[in-house]
């Protein structure tokens, strides 16, 4: 008897120390701490009772052990309470926004990943590693301009400039621009507002650079048509005969001196016929033919008087109701004129290319649509166009247009392309001349345009909605390729451009060439002169102000849009750089330029260097977080494993007890 009293003393000492005794119940791992109440050798024999077990009236003892395994009941009851008495407030919400996040991404980001145009040749510049819309800044030049990949390139391809003008939520500076065959700037306007349909057109005799400028909502556009010549000076602006605004869409100067230009109209029209309120609002589809040099109107045509609203494939939806938000049935996006002075017209939101008579405005003919009038004898191939652009006519009855074949990112996955149709209007027969797919697959939910190159029979296409435009063989053959963005991306359209055109141009602008000096080296650009082909370093002879002579030093080609320059050592700091064309001749001279003597503190601070640095300094923190995270993480889990066995429960009977 006095063994047990010692052994009842030891345990209860034993359970004062570990913090057991002192509750009438507490959990020992899992099990039911009860003192037992009618025992005269209470308090120093305590009785330890399992929830579901009342075992006999032995002294089962709780020792402190690690790394021996309980029994599963016993881990597995002792875990849950563990669980129980640390799971906080704290614990709670970070598992509630777990699970909102989980939820909003499958919601919101899930639905979007099908836009990703993923493959497995892509660059790092087509997975966007440099940036949706990648750029190259200039030292010299205070603008950016895109910094395009050729992906594809053949000898032969048309060496001629590119005109196009990009824009999107990733276009560092969107406007106008003129890009060589090898993807450099020659010259770029930054615009605050939107600009279209950038290109050279000819106008009595004298080549122009023409663009659209102005507001756009909703695929529509209220602006005016500009005039540039070579000089880059502001020649001529183009607004429509009326009340009305200037559409983005088209711009087209004939040969006879007049442009063809698109007008969105809002006007009331009855919608029951597509499930709309009888007192609707439409917006009518207009071209009008203008005189540059008079603004005199010669032809204006309306699609509403000739077509029968329900001839759409634009879903109606919430619009129609308001006369600021009309219902678009139309959506005239081209007019070119046939060889017969007769327009051509196309509409994206009918499915329609469309003859209109020059002189009555009657139809003559339609292809595609639901009012197709033409035999297809391509299997469907010349006639199932949908949601298409720029429909042009040329010789021996070819029509070329862009099918975009999509109208949104939810659309079946129809492969946008270029079309070359070949027509005989008499027999209203169509057939497919060739069909100009990239090997990519293009999806192009909007824009795009078809240029054929001259007489070569190759043809530019430009994708529109995917920053990217391609040259083909005759026969449909990829030869050249080009992207100005990411095309991982391109579902997004973070960049786009309407339109691009090959062309020639000789630009002579009126400014001075830029250039700017830091340290032992000088940067030298000039926007948009086309015919320098080297720069000349010329030195200051004398400490005169009013002596103008320069010697001439050496001589640099010019190799990019921006040439560097290493000074030499110059006698005196003063000097100069001189624009040269091709015979020698200076077409223009920089301001006077002094070098830097020592480092340039500009370096230091320039934005091509701080970036740089910028960039390490953020990788450095953010892997110094990921590792403490993951130590922190690392050291509650070793925690918790080294709690959950931490206790065992040994048994023993009144004989076993220790004396």
């Amino acid at each position: 008897m006095a063994g047990h009293r010692r052994f009842a003393s030891t345990l209860t000492s034993a359970a004062m120390d570990i913090g057991f005794y002192g509750s009438v119940r507490r959990r020992v791992d899992g099990a039911l701490w009860l003192p037992f109440r009618d025992s005269s050798f209470y308090p120093e024999r305590p009785q330890i009772r399992s929830p579901s077990l009342i075992f006999p009236w032995t002294a089962i003892v709780a020792l402190p052990v690690r790394n021996v395994q309980m029994s599963s009941w016993t881990r597995t009851h002792s875990c849950a309470s563990r669980l129980r008495s640390r799971l906080s407030f704290l614990h709670v919400v970070t598992v509630g926004a777990v699970i909102s996040l989980c939820y909003l991404f499958y919601t919101f980001a899930v639905p979007q990943l099908h836009r990703l145009q993923l493959r497995t040749d892509l660059s790092w510049y087509d997975l966007g590693l440099y940036g949706f819309g990648p750029s190259r800044s200039y030292v010299s030049f205070e603008y950016e301009s895109p910094a395009v990949q050729i992906s594809e390139w053949e000898s032969g391809c048309d060496s001629r400039y590119t005109f196009f003008a990009p824009r999107g939520d990733s276009v560092a500076q969107p406007g106008p621009m003129i890009l060589d065959s090898k993807g450099e700037l020659v010259w770029m306007k930054y615009n605050w507002d939107v600009t279209q349909d950038f290109k050279v057109q000819r106008y009595q005799d004298t080549d122009y650079l023409t663009y659209w400028e102005g507001g756009e909502t909703e695929g529509r556009g209220y602006g005016a048509w500009y005039m540039l010549d070579s000089t880059y000076t502001q020649r001529y602006v183009i607004s429509p005969v009326g009340n009305h605004g200037g559409d983005l869409h088209e711009f087209n100067i004939t040969p006879e001196g007049t442009a063809l230009v698109t007008i969105y109209d809002p006007l009331p029209a009855d919608l029951t016929s597509i499930g709309g309120p009888e007192l609707g609002w439409i917006y009518d589809g207009v071209f009008q033919e203008i005189d540059i040099a008079t603004g005199e109107l010669i032809f204006e045509w309306r699609a509403s008087e000739h077509y029968p609203i329900s001839i759409t494939y634009e879903k109606l939806g919430k619009s129609g109701r308001l006369r600021s938000f009309a219902f678009d049935f139309y959506h005239i996006n081209s007019v070119d004129k046939d060889d017969n002075g007769n327009y051509i017209v196309s509409a994206r939101h009918t499915h329609t290319v469309s003859c209109i008579d020059k002189n009555n405005g009657q139809v003559l003919w339609t292809l595609g649509g639901k009012l197709n009038e033409f035999r297809d004898l391509s299997d469907g191939k010349a006639t199932n166009f949908a949601w298409q652009h720029d429909a042009r006519w040329h010789a021996n009855n070819t029509l070329t247009l862009f099918d975009n074949a999509r109208h949104s990112s939810n659309d079946p996955e129809n492969e946008s392309r270029g079309m070359a149709i070949e027509l005989n209007v008499a027999a209203r027969e169509a057939s497919l001349r060739a069909a100009y797919h990239h090997p990519q697959q293009m999806l192009s939910v909007s824009q795009g345009n078809v240029q054929m190159l001259d007489d070569s029979g190759r043809v530019l296409v430009e994708w529109g909605h995917s920053a990217a435009f391609s040259e083909f063989s005759a026969d449909g053959q990829l030869l050249c390729n080009t992207h100005f963005g990411a095309s991982a991306f391109f579902g997004f359209g973070r960049v786009v451009s309407y339109r691009a055109f090959k062309g020639t141009w000789v630009g002579r602008p009126q400014t001075v060439p830029d250039a700017e000096v830091l340290g032992d080296r000088v940067y030298v650009s000039w926007n948009g002169a086309t015919e320098v082909v080297a720069w000349r370093l010329e030195v200051w002879e004398t400490d005169d102000v009013h002596d103008n002579s320069f010697r001439v030093v050496a001589q640099f080609p010019k190799d990019s849009f921006e040439t560097e320059i290493e000074i030499p050592n110059l006698e005196l700091p003063l000097f100069r750089l001189a624009a040269l064309d091709s015979d020698g001749n200076v077409l223009g001279i920089t301001e006077l330029l002094q070098r830097e003597q020592g480092g340039s503190f500009e370096q230091v601070i320039n934005p091509q260097y701080w970036i740089i640095v910028m960039a390490f300094v953020m990788s450095g923190v953010g892997l110094f977080v990921g590792l403490y995270t993951c130590c922190g993480w690392g050291q509650y889990f070793r925690r918790c494993r080294s709690r959950s066995s931490e206790y065992q429960l040994v048994a023993f009977s009144d004989s076993e007890a220790p004396v």
